[in-house]
């Protein structure tokens, strides 16, 4: 599908112009992953192979004169690569639960469990209650209203020179030479590049992984966990409380992303994505996870399911 059909297919949800979206570098402590680093899934059988569609490049965003066409066609690209990666965490979820339940697990199971433990850097004794409970708070989907919200400010809105040269929509550092770009403002003595990707997704998927692992954004997994606990619904606007640390901005860098959030009618995306988890079974959830046409998960266009919403 033409960039110029995807703008044409996600106007509606497009109530306002954005705050223009500027580009801010997170501080050293906050992402402190590499170029490899890209959030990649321990192997399971139940994870289908990815679609092709995965591994395009970042279209030309640039060639957008109408802001408003220029942000229907951004939210069009990034939205089926959140919900495919998301897609795929929740059938990692369903693992992690059906292993749980077992009273005694195979050498494959701990192998599994361990890798989980170690990508999420989570540090409990194996098949232990404990790191059962911290897999869970951890090994879960981020609201795609957040998702684009960030991206669309990081990368402003994918023209920065960090989103066209290495596929980073979301500022994300690396610290070995020649890992990534390097900042042309640096600090001299300051050793951090920040990272390339050979995808778009594969941004996004390390994005949600240093959310889910980095102590700096503990708040954003406790107030996931209460909403989980609750049977609430996850929101973009309530978890942006946990990016404190994400800009030496705080405070105010929150405030810019509920506002994008607010102003861009972002939460029509977290609804539409409950809309097509809720209630899905397993095979089902492998289908959303390996559909060939990216077209087919824009909001409204999957016909997996047509239960009413919540995830």
């Amino acid at each position: 599908m033409s960039a110029g059909k995807r703008a044409v297919m996600l106007m509606v949800p497009l109530i306002a112009f954005a705050i223009g979206g500027g580009f801010y570098t997170p501080q050293a402590s906050v992402d402190q992953g590499d170029s490899a680093n890209s959030g990649s899934e321990p192997a399971l059988s139940s994870l289908p192979p990815l679609p092709t569609w995965a591994n395009d490049d970042l279209p030309n965003f640039s060639q957008y004169q109408d802001t408003t066409e220029k942000k229907a066609a951004f939210f069009s690209f990034l939205y089926p690569r959140i919900v495919l990666a998301n897609s795929r965490i929740l059938i990692e979820r369903d693992y992690l639960d059906s292993l749980a339940s077992k009273e005694s697990l195979t050498s494959k199971e701990y192998n599994w469990l361990a890798q989980q433990s170690e990508r999420l850097r989570v540090d409990a004794e194996p098949g232990s209650d404990e790191q059962f409970a911290l897999l869970r708070k951890r090994l879960d989907v981020i609201p795609p209203s957040l998702i684009l919200a960030q991206a669309a400010n990081e990368s402003a809105w994918g023209t920065s020179r960090f989103a066209t040269k290495g596929n980073n929509l979301f500022g994300q550092w690396c610290f070995s030479k020649g890992c990534g770009l390097v900042p042309l403002g640096r600090a001299e003595g300051a050793s951090h590049e920040v990272a390339k990707f050979s995808s778009p997704y594969r941004s996004v998927r390390a994005y949600i992984q240093n959310l889910n692992r980095h102590p700096t954004y503990q708040l954003l997994r406790d107030v996931r966990l209460k909403d989980r606990r609750s049977n609430a619904a996850l929101s973009g606007l309530e978890l942006a409380e946990g990016l404190l640390g994400y800009s030496e901005r705080g405070e105010e860098y929150i405030e810019e992303i509920r506002a994008m959030i607010h102003y861009n009618n972002l939460e029509f995306y977290d609804d539409d994505f409950r809309s097509v988890v809720r209630d899905i079974d397993p095979s089902r959830l492998e289908q959303l996870a390996s559909t060939k046409a990216e077209a087919g998960l824009l909001p409204r266009q999957s016909s997996l399911t047509t239960n009413p919403a919540e995830g």
